[in-house]
């Protein structure tokens, strides 16, 4: 039992952001003054991919002027997904004993406004905080009609065939209890690329642990190029199936 447990306190939280980071030189030192400014408490851990625009060194730079700032550097680009695995295996071992990790986007998508809601939903018991588009109150802005019939046909596809209540599965915006990352199978998570973000909420509800949505404004980036593209979305909804499949194959195992 914690002190804090022992005096009936609130624990204190003691949250690190995840920035994975490819040719985000233009937007790196500005996101992380912008999250500093309205969180000045938080860590931040900036994951780069060799970024060829020297983006990695960037962020070395920063990190030798600034002790709430960490760089992990990675041989290549091999997807987010492998990215926030890296990063959370960072963070979690970290002995600065993080409480909370937040998976947040380098490209102003996500803005640092939203963590204090976020990070008030996880103190009040939430065991994964999705900043989402798609409950009451959020939205999206300045995005083509395209881009909206996309993200909404495939989200609203992937959670019917899996079954889950998130609204917004392929949410980015997202902060995991320490506990619930220690406890899922990071090394089984299958996706690399987007579909990362609806595997990993499919795992945690099935584990059953509570997500909360809380709404965010999500507009498109500021600066630099969206990755977003069909193709990505297409290879995102098979491993929908592939999740479906394996569940159902697990049940009837146990039945057997």
């Amino acid at each position: 039992m914690t002190s804090a447990e022992r005096t009936g306190e609130e624990p204190r939280l003691r949250p690190v952001v995840l920035l994975p980071t490819y040719n985000e030189r233009e937007n790196l030192a500005a996101i992380i003054a912008a999250i500093h400014r309205v969180q000045p408490e938080l860590d931040i851990l900036v994951i780069d991919d060799s970024s060829p625009d020297g983006t990695g060194e960037v962020a070395d730079g920063l990190a030798a002027a600034d002790s709430r700032i960490s760089v992990l550097h990675r041989a290549g680009k091999e997807g987010l997904g492998r990215a926030y695995l890296d990063g959370f295996s960072r963070a979690l071992g970290d002995p600065a004993e993080y409480t909370h990790l937040i998976q947040m986007d380098a490209d102003f998508s996500h803005d640092p406004a939203h963590l204090a809601a976020m990070l008030e939903a996880a103190s009040s018991g939430a065991d994964v905080v999705v900043g989402s588009r798609y409950v009451a109150g959020g939205r999206t802005v300045g995005w083509s009609r395209r881009r909206r019939l996309l993200s909404r046909a495939g989200g609203t596809y992937a959670r019917l065939v899996l079954g889950v209540g998130v609204r917004d599965l392929t949410a980015g915006f997202v902060c995991y209890r320490r506990e619930v990352l220690c406890a899922l199978d990071l090394a089984g998570v299958e996706a690399s690329g987007y579909g990362f973000q609806i595997e990993m909420k499919f795992r945690c509800e099935r584990r059953g642990f509570a997500l909360r949505e809380v709404p965010i404004a999500f507009p498109d980036r500021q600066r630099g190029t969206s990755k977003m593209s069909f193709g990505i979305m297409a290879e995102a909804l098979g491993l929908v199936w592939r999740l479906r499949w394996r569940e159902r194959g697990a049940r009837q195992g146990a039945r057997g």
